[in-house]
C-alpha cells in the first residue's frame, strides 16, 4: 500500500537493524547508525510518525558512553509497547556481539522523552533483535541469543516490565549448528513458535507449550536463509506473516511469506529484488489491521512499507 524512506538525509553515513512499534501518538521507529557497524560513534536513532503523513527527522536517543569516558558501539534496538505500561526500548552496547551487554530505557510519552538508560542484570540481554510477545498474565517473553561460545539461542521473560528477569538455558550447544535472533509467533494462549537465523542455510524453528519455559529441539524449516536476520508476527486473525531473505547467498531479495500453522509457508510478495543489501526486517500489525515493516536499505537508509494482509488471504498454490 505504501513504500517510503524514513529519512532521506542524516548525520550518519550507515544504518542497520531497525525496529518499530505502535503508540498512542502513532508509529515510532528506531535503528542504530554511525560511521559503520561496530564503531564507537554508533548510537540508537529514533523517529516518529506523529501526523500520519511523514516521519520526523532522526534524533539520537542513546549512545554507548560510559562513566569512565569510554564509548562503545550500540547495537540492535528493540521497541515494544506492552498493553499496560510505557514504551520500552532495549538495545545492546559493546565492542562486538560476543562482548555486548543489554540496556533498557522507557518512555511514557511515545518517545518524546526517555528515562535514563539502565543496564540489564548480568546474564540478561533482553530481546536480541526482534520484538517480544506478551501473554494474558502480563509476562513479556523475549527471544535472545549469545555469540561468545558458539551461536546459541535462549529465552528471557519479565513479569514486571523489566525490573526482574528469568531465563532458560541455551536450547542448542552452538557446535552442530548456530542459531540466533528468534522471531516469535503466538500459536495459542500459552504456545509459541520461534523462527531463527542459522548458519545452515535454512530458517530453524523451535516450539514451546508453556509460555517459553521449555522448548523443543531446533529443527530446519523448508525456508532458505543466508545467515541474515528475519522477523515474523502473528496477526489477530491467527495467520502468521514472515519477512526474510529467501536465498542462501546475499541479502536480496527480501520477501513476505504467510502461514496458517507456522510450519508451512508460501511467499506472497517480493519487497526488494535488485542488487544490494535489503535486510534485518521488523514487522508489526497495527490496530487498523494493516501490517508495517521496516528494513535496512543498502545500509544507507531505513525503508518503511505498509501492507494489507487481506490481500494475501486468497493466494493459494
Amino acid at each position: 500500500m505504501k513504500s517510503e524512506f524514513i529519512y532521506e538525509r542524516a548525520s550518519f553515513p550507515e544504518c542497520h537493524a531497525s525496529t518499530l512499534a505502535e503508540t498512542e501518538r502513532g508509529l515510532v521507529a528506531a535503528w542504530f547508525g554511525g560511521t559503520a557497524e561496530g564503531k564507537a560513534d554508533v548510537g540508537i536513532w529514533f523517529s516518529c510518525h506523529d501526523d500520519g503523513t511523514r516521519w520526523s527527522a532522526p534524533t539520537e536517543v542513546a549512545n554507548g558512553m560510559q562513566a569512565d569516558g569510554k564509548r562503545y558501539a550500540c547495537w540492535n534496538p528493540v521497541l515494544f509497547r506492552p498493553r499496560n505500561g510505557p514504551l520500552l526500548l532495549f538495545y545492546k552496547v559493546g565492542r562486538s556481539p560476543a562482548r555486548w551487554w543489554g540496556m533498557m530505557m522507557t518512555s511514557t510519552d511515545g518517545g518524546t522523552t526517555w528515562s535514563p538508560p539502565r543496564r540489564l542484570p548480568e546474564g540478561i540481554l533482553g530481546p536480541i533483535k526482534n520484538k517480544p510477545v506478551e501473554f494474558a498474565d502480563g509476562t513479556v517473553l523475549c527471544g535472545s541469543s549469545t555469540e561468545h561460545d558458539g551461536w546459541r539461542v535462549h529465552f528471557e521473560w519479565t513479569r514486571d516490565l523489566g525490573q526482574t528477569w528469568d531465563k532458560t538455558p541455551p536450547i542448542n550447544d552452538g557446535k552442530a549448528f548456530g542459531i540466533i535472533q528468534p522471531g516469535l509467533l503466538r500459536t495459542g494462549d500459552s504456545t509459541v513458535t520461534a523462527l531463527m537465523r542459522s548458519t545452515k542455510g535454512r530458517i530453524y524453528a523451535t516450539r514451546s507449550a508453556d509460555q517459553g519455559k521449555t522448548w523443543t529441539p531446533a529443527e530446519p524449516l523448508g525456508l532458505p536463509n543466508p545467515n541474515s536476520g528475519l522477523d515474523a508476527v502473528t496477526l489477530r486473525v491467527g495467520r502468521h506473516l514472515l519477512v526474510y531473505n529467501p536465498t542462501t547467498r546475499g541479502r536480496t531479495p527480501l520477501s513476505v511469506a504467510v502461514s496458517e500453522d507456522g510450519r508451512e509457508w508460501r511467499n506472497v510478495l517480493t519487497l526488494e529484488d535488485r542488487s544490494g543489501e535489503y535486510s534485518y526486517p521488523a514487522v508489526i500489525e497495527t490496530r487498523d489491521g494493516l501490517v508495517h515493516a521496516t528494513y535496512t536499505w543498502k545500509r544507507q537508509r531505513i525503508k518503511h512499507v505498509v501492507l494489507d494482509p487481506k490481500g494475501f488471504a486468497a493466494e493459494r498454490r
